[in-house]
């Protein structure tokens, strides 16, 4: 996420300086490889880049096809393939035994199909979207490589792709993906040819809301911002110096336990870790975030305190369910044996992002399943009727 936003401020410096750019996409991968589809790079007429595609291999060799592929200023896509043993001697020695697809195309800041703005105003928005690109086509069906089709979270809907059954077809799947919100790969198959579509779900970087503002907090904090993510502090103490501390932070909030629940906004895509080291404190958070539609809710303490603090919530009347308890944990973090600020701030760190990944958080010498989620394509016959 963090790389994501650094492209993007990179490609809102670059309409200031006039420069041409180019957005290399991995669109589709099979095997082992280092990036999975939606990983970016952006590329400067000048051959800076930000942004990763692979561990360092393909990047010099994307830039060179911006240069000496693309005079028509149409997109293209690249297969790097490393499955065979011969890609040692003649290609990139990249070692991870697969196939990785990468588009390749100019950007414009007046085109309104252009993704980096779309994904801008989806992160500005605290909204979710879909971009479907095409990438591959068999056949004569009318429609190119790179073409395209956005999808905001109020189902309004923008392409450049001129079948109509196919942008019919399309625009359910579309639909259905950001309902689901979770990327896919569609095959369309009409009667004049094969259209391969990656519809890609975006979603703003998480917002982790920090109730806590001790010296414990700043690495968690500060570990957060380094994947990306926004960052509240919120500090029922009241002090000054929170402040002058969490500079890194997209807001500081500073309250008193009493008006906590008028001055927080959770929704189903917040995280939260309470680290106040007050019980009072925390009990009133808790009142709050309990309740509230959250994604992941951490609390630091042992399991006696947090037993206590269950207890006195019942007490008042706030009776925890089982979907709500599941979504607490407490003690935080992930059993690494930190005993330091900042090791327990990684733990705390690793947990969400396992949580918010689905996973587990154990070693991966023992996981038997691949690392990454394998790409299935969907296919769809088109009738035109």
């Amino acid at each position: 996420m963090k790389q994501l936003n650094s492209i993007l401020a990179a490609f809102a410096k670059s309409q200031h300086n006039d420069q041409q750019v180019f957005l290399a996409t991995v669109v589709n991968v099979q095997g082992s490889t280092y990036r999975q589809p939606g990983a970016r790079m952006l590329i400067t007429s000048t051959g800076k880049m930000v942004g990763t595609i692979s561990g360092g291999c393909l990047e010099n060799d994307v830039f060179e096809h911006t240069r000496v592929s693309m005079a028509d200023g149409k997109p293209i896509v690249v297969t790097y393939d490393t499955t065979a043993d011969e890609d040692i001697i003649w290609g990139f020695g990249l070692g991870c035994n697969g196939v990785v697809n990468v588009l390749i195309e100019p950007l414009n800041q007046d085109n309104l199909l252009n993704p980096l703005a779309f994904i801008h105003q989806c992160f500005y928005n605290q909204q979710q979207g879909i971009i479907a690109t095409v990438i591959a086509v068999e056949g004569t069906v009318n429609v190119q490589v790179g073409a395209r089709l956005i999808l905001q979270s109020n189902n309004r809907a923008n392409t450049d792709i001129q079948d109509k059954y196919l942008t019919a077809a399309l625009l359910k799947d579309a639909q259905a993906a950001l309902e689901n919100k979770h990327s896919s790969f569609h095959q369309y198959q009409l009667a004049v040819g094969k259209v391969d579509i990656f519809i890609e779900f975006i979603k703003p970087p998480p917002h982790l809301i920090i109730f806590g503002a001790g010296r414990d907090s700043v690495p968690v904090a500060e570990f957060a911002k380094a994947l990306g993510w926004r960052v509240t502090i919120v500090d029922c103490r009241g002090s000054e110096v929170t402040q002058e501390r969490f500079v890194m932070a997209d807001q500081v909030i500073l309250t008193r336990r009493e008006i906590l629940h008028k001055q927080i906004s959770i929704d189903d895509d917040t995280i939260a870790v309470v680290m106040t080291h007050n019980y009072l404190d925390d009990l009133e958070i808790l009142k709050v975030l309990i309740p509230a539609a959250i994604s992941y809710l951490g609390c630091l303490g042992s399991k006696q305190r947090t037993a206590r603090l269950l207890q006195d919530l019942r007490t008042e009347g706030i009776e925890c369910t089982p979907i709500q308890l599941q979504k607490l944990y407490t003690p935080v973090g992930i059993d690494i044996g930190a005993d330091s600020p900042e090791a327990i701030a990684l733990s705390i760190i690793a947990e969400i992002q396992a949580v918010l990944a689905n996973r587990g958080g154990g070693f991966l010498k023992h996981r038997m399943e691949p690392i990454h989620e394998r790409n299935q394509v969907n296919k769809i016959p088109i009738n035109k009727l």
